[in-house]
């Protein structure tokens, strides 16, 4: 999969006249609970030559490519990405963390690793993650059966939304990191479920785990209630930082 993915990017460079700056895994297996039959979710970043954003009309910033059974290819602008990174996008924030990483140019990751803390809004980075959590609590584990990759979905978001409540900080885009939150007496049931989800399909369901369950349903009501006093934090200069380092990178 590596040299499929590593020559997937090189023909796209050559396809769409563009250069690929950043490119890295955004899925379960950069979280770090894949199941063995989980696809590859590359995320990339890229630019096009100067000329491209000398015009009156912007085009488009996107690419999005038919997704297989292995691979789901996607891709943002340069300019785009930095104007999300400008409005704290949880996504970009979680690319840019990834603990696998398949190609970087001009040293773009660590350009761009001082700038995160203050261009991260904590209440933007709560109400993303809150978002996800409200279908963990209001769907995936709603009934007494329970997938088990949507049941792991939930809990890292609940734990990333607690990070940002309890620590008013970026949080880890991996599981690892996060569970240094989860109360002491659901670490084993945790463990078993890890275990269990590395050798299961992706459909794989569980009974509900009651007392993990009723945690999920109590990060969530935290989190809600946390919303309006966590404050929001952030650098003043981040555009200009960030207009900055477009430029440069264009050059």
């Amino acid at each position: 999969m590596l040299t499929r993915i590593q020559t997937a990017l090189a023909e796209l460079e050559t396809a769409h006249g563009i250069r690929i700056l950043y490119a890295c895994e955004s899925g379960s297996r950069a979280w770090g609970f894949p199941s063995p039959d989980s696809d590859y979710d590359v995320r990339f970043i890229y630019c096009h030559p100067a000329d491209w954003y000398l015009t009156l009309d912007e085009g488009p910033d996107t690419l999005n490519f038919p997704v297989d059974d292995e691979l789901d290819l996607a891709g943002w602008e340069l300019r785009k990405t930095l104007r999300l990174l400008r409005a704290s996008n949880a996504s970009v924030f979680e690319w840019l963390q990834s603990p696998v990483v398949y190609h970087e140019a001009l040293d773009f990751r660590r350009r761009l690793a001082p700038l995160l803390p203050n261009a991260f809004n904590l209440k933007a980075g709560l109400h993303h993650y809150l978002g996800q959590l409200r279908r963990g609590v209001e769907e995936d584990v709603a009934g007494e059966q329970v997938r088990l990759k949507r049941l792991f979905y939930a809990l890292r978001s609940a734990l990333a939304a607690r990070w940002i409540r309890e620590r008013h900080a970026l949080p880890p885009m991996e599981f690892e990191p996060l569970r240094a939150l989860l109360p002491q007496a659901l670490t084993g049931e945790v463990d078993g479920l890890l275990l269990r989800k590395a050798t299961a399909d992706e459909k794989t369901v569980v009974a509900k785990p009651a007392a993990l369950a009723a945690f999920l349903q109590e990060e969530f009501a935290a989190g809600q209630a946390a919303r309006e006093s966590v404050p929001v934090a952030r650098g003043a200069a981040i555009g200009e930082e960030l207009n900055e380092l477009f430029r440069e990178l264009l050059k």
